[in-house]
């Protein structure tokens, strides 16, 4: 699961930038440089963030020789642009969700990354919890009996307040959707690849509780309160959304999600409901799943010496040894790594989960506008394969 040296770039020095270094570290990548908003603020997160160099310019980081895989922690907009340079130069591309702000900007990025043979990864990092593969695995060996209800929801109260701001609420630099473009899509991804479910069709509605927040060119979380005082502008991203889908094979999904939910910080929480037994997942207490029959109750705990193989992979600490969102950043990335080596590792998230992602968004802000039962545009899955070529320095 080791880098083995590749040589890596980060675009986006703000709070996600610094987990990614972090995480290509720990996978035993060279992390060459970083590249900021301005080459001042480069040469600072280089330092910070112990890189060999701050670059002048995405550009520069792009198109470094040195540089094997580009990691883009970059506003949602500027995906697209970075996106495709990198891809274009032969390079590896780790991008932040959402892949991009469109579904046809999306489909561009799949179909580039195929044409190019490179590795190109989403950090759907949830998926990375062992007791999630746990629950994977028993739905897949058929513990539950065919699947009848599924529910659940993703709650943050860290824009609250009408003082409390960041990038992300301005659409033009986050996208039409926020909180659930943002947070929604980390539920549907996971809901699908761990049920095998396919959401089909969604009735949805968003909501916006705080009309107007600061304005200002924040590039981090951040609260007013905390910083410069900024007149206040209109909100036009949701706060809060609602929707319910319909699978492929009929069964109901219900999600919640609230970036205005005070005191959760950051619950992803779902259920599994079926003909013989329910699955509970809750990503702020992610060391156990909650499995329960109509007769009895079970509380599985992560454990590396016991479960499915995939439980016992990713199980990297001694049972008891809390692990959480930074072992899935890292377990991601060691994946991704793995991959532009030419290894293959379950459960990877792709630009194609990227794409289907930015369909199921498009769906719900579609919905929420006619308010009616809207279709989700079906993917046509290709993976793409490294080529021999994937320089592995």
């Amino acid at each position: 699961m080791r880098g083995f040296g590749l040589g890596v770039a980060i675009v986006g020095t703000g709070m996600i930038g610094a987990v990614h270094a972090r995480a290509a570290r720990l996978a035993g990548a060279r992390l060459i440089g970083v590249a900021a908003s301005e080459p001042s603020r480069s040469e600072q997160a280089a330092a910070r963030l112990g890189a060999g160099r701050g670059y002048d310019s995405a550009e520069q980081a792009i198109a470094d020789p040195a540089v094997d895989v580009v990691h883009i922690c970059t506003p949602n907009a500027t995906h697209l642009e970075f996106a495709l340079a990198a891809l274009k130069a032969g390079k590896g591309v780790i991008c932040e969700k959402p892949l991009a702000t469109t579904a046809a900007d999306a489909r561009l990025l799949v179909q580039t990354a195929r044409e190019s043979g490179r590795v190109a990864t989403v950090p759907f990092v949830y998926r990375f919890h062992p007791m999630v593969r746990e629950a994977r695995a028993r739905i897949h060996a058929a513990e539950l009996g065919p699947l009848q209800l599924i529910h659940g929801s993703y709650l943050q109260d860290w824009l609250l307040d009408s003082n409390d701001t960041n990038w992300r609420v301005d659409a033009a630099k986050g996208g039409a959707s926020r909180a659930f473009a943002d947070i929604g899509s980390h539920w549907c991804d996971l809901i699908e690849w761990v049920s095998g479910e396919r959401l089909v069709s969604v009735i949805a509605a968003l909501n916006t509780t705080v009309p107007e927040r600061p304005g200002g060119n924040r590039q981090s979380y951040a609260s007013a309160a905390q910083g410069e005082a900024a007149a206040p502008v209109p909100v036009t991203t949701e706060d809060v959304a609602g929707a319910l889908f319909k699978t492929q094979s009929g069964v109901l999904v219900n999600l919640t999600v609230s970036q205005v939910s005070a005191g959760r910080k950051n619950r992803l929480w779902f259920e599994i409901d079926g003909a013989q037994a329910s699955v509970v997942f809750d990503q702020e207490e992610p060391e156990r799943l909650w499995l329960a029959r109509t007769r009895s109750t079970e509380l599985l705990v992560r454990d590396p010496n016991t479960g499915s193989a995939e439980q016992r992979r990713l199980a990297t600490l001694p049972p008891g040894h809390a692990q959480g969102y930074a072992q899935c950043f890292e377990a991601f990335v060691a994946d991704t790594y793995a991959a532009v080596r030419g290894e293959t590792r379950d459960g990877l998230p792709t630009f194609d989960d990227g794409l289907r992602s930015a369909n199921i968004i498009e769906a719900v802000l579609k919905s929420s506008a006619t308010q009616c039962w809207t279709a989700i545009e079906p993917e046509h899955r290709a993976e793409a394969r490294p080529r021999s070529s994937d320089r592995t320095a």
